[in-house]
């Protein structure tokens, strides 16, 4: 999951996902707009919106959506305490089967932190 930089993951998402709306149907980019949609600001706030999208992606085991979420969790000043027992539900709910998952989050988590000078790992 952390063997590239986040800064290419983040680009090659951004361009793969211009390239799949671009020869998108009206289905694709309902389903993208829906996608957008859902992590907005409502009754739950955008910070607990993603730690749930998180713990959904550490359960299905994609690292893609995994590290996605990361990100988006550190953006939203998601605290190191927070992050662990968010991954301890995906843990309990997925089972072990997700421990190579979780361990690529922790790695990934931690790498994120040094890049952002206002939180640490």
């Amino acid at each position: 999951m952390t063997d590239r930089p986040i800064d290419d993951f983040r680009r090659e998402r951004r361009e793969l996902n211009e390239l799949v709306l671009e020869h998108a149907g009206l289905e694709i980019k309902r389903f993208f707009s829906l996608d957008s949609q859902s992590y907005r600001e409502g009754a739950l706030p955008v910070r607990t919106k993603e730690m749930l999208g998180l713990v959904a992606s550490l359960v299905l085991r994609c690292d893609d959506c995994v590290l996605y979420h990361l990100d988006r969790c550190r953006e939203e000043g998601v605290r190191d305490e927070e992050l662990m027992e968010v991954l301890g539900i995906g843990l309990v709910v997925g089972g072990s089967i997700t421990i190579p998952h979780l361990r690529r989050a922790v790695k990934a988590w931690v790498e994120l932190g040094r890049r952002d000078p206002t939180t640490g790992p």
